[in-house]
């Protein structure tokens, strides 16, 4: 019988942390949590082991302290909803890469890292990884350079036959419990508590790709659990959503009296007004890890 690999998470205490946290549980995986110093401990945490570490100062025995992750599931991100702050690149990437550089030159073998659907930029339709990242703001073009650095650093191990595997898992449109107060979801439930007729919003015919958290969180630990070397993958539904048909939906299942106002705030200038994820490499990597915990497996 195969034993789980070790799991390590960082940014367990965020909206996708505490998803991934709870697909675990359902695995009967228990995780090692790092956690800053200063940041309370959710109840969500309960059941796992907690390492307190600010990742932007870890100390030189990190991954030890970590207890020897087989597998770290890299969420942690500072500076968010900003997309549009200099800090991500400024403060945030470099820290970054020098925490998971020295995790892996201290041995670890697998690396999951949330990346996003802004590595796009204004690029328009069904998304695949092959096409060439393009980020327009400071968000997105931190976490592509991330990306980058990674990469590199892969090659550089694998000819030194000190090989990591790495899936770089883009994120695309997210809802769930614990999302941020100010996402479309809780926006809608807040006008729907206050008794309001109308909920104020754009003209809706933006289309984007939107996943539950659970379902995000099952693929993200079914790839950790894989510990298989996919490179860039999209997580996403790979189905064209209208945010007006997202909205007229979840007012409609709810049974809410509100209608929407469209076309109240302008559309965002930051994306696209049609993307969506191509998901035929995640179904690919997903029937990949079919069994439930992989023989470890690195490809240059």
């Amino acid at each position: 019988m195969k034993v789980a690999p070790k799991i390590a998470v960082t940014g367990a205490s965020g909206f996708v942390g505490r998803h991934v946290l709870a697909e675990l549980v359902r695995r009967d995986v228990a995780a090692t949590v790092l956690l800053r110093p200063a940041t309370t401990a959710p109840d969500w945490l309960q059941g796992h082991r907690i390492v307190r570490m600010d990742i932007a100062d870890s100390p030189t025995d990190a991954f030890e302290l970590a207890g020897r992750p087989d597998v770290l599931i890299h969420l942690a991100w500072g500076g968010l909803p900003n997309y549009k702050s200099l800090h991500h690149f400024e403060q945030e990437l470099p820290a970054q890469y020098r925490f998971l550089k020295a995790m892996v030159g201290a041995g670890l073998r697998h690396l999951v890292v949330s990346g996003t659907c802004f590595e796009y930029g204004m690029q328009s339709g069904s998304l695949t990884e092959e096409m060439p990242a393009a980020p327009t703001n400071p968000y997105g073009l931190a976490k592509d350079m991330l990306r980058r650095q990674l990469q590199h650093l892969q090659q550089a191990r694998l000819q030194q036959a000190q090989a990591f595997s790495l899936a770089w898992a883009r994120l695309f449109y997210l809802h769930g419990q614990g999302q941020a107060p100010n996402s479309l979801l809780p926006l809608l439930q807040r006008a729907v508590e206050r008794g309001d007729a109308s909920f104020p919003m754009s003209g809706g015919e933006q289309l984007r790709d939107y996943l539950s958290a659970p379902e995000v969180a099952q693929h993200l630990v079914t790839l950790a659990l894989a510990q298989r070397d996919c490179g860039i993958v999209n997580i996403c539904s790979g189905q064209p959503t209208s945010v007006r048909a997202l909205v007229e939906g979840w007012i409609a299942a709810n049974g809410w009296a509100i209608t929407p106002a469209l076309g109240h705030f302008p559309y965002p200038d930051h994306e696209p007004m049609a993307f969506w994820g191509d998901r035929r490499k995640l179904d690919r990597c997903l029937a990949a890890a079919s069994s439930p915990f992989q023989t470890p497996q690195v490809t240059p």
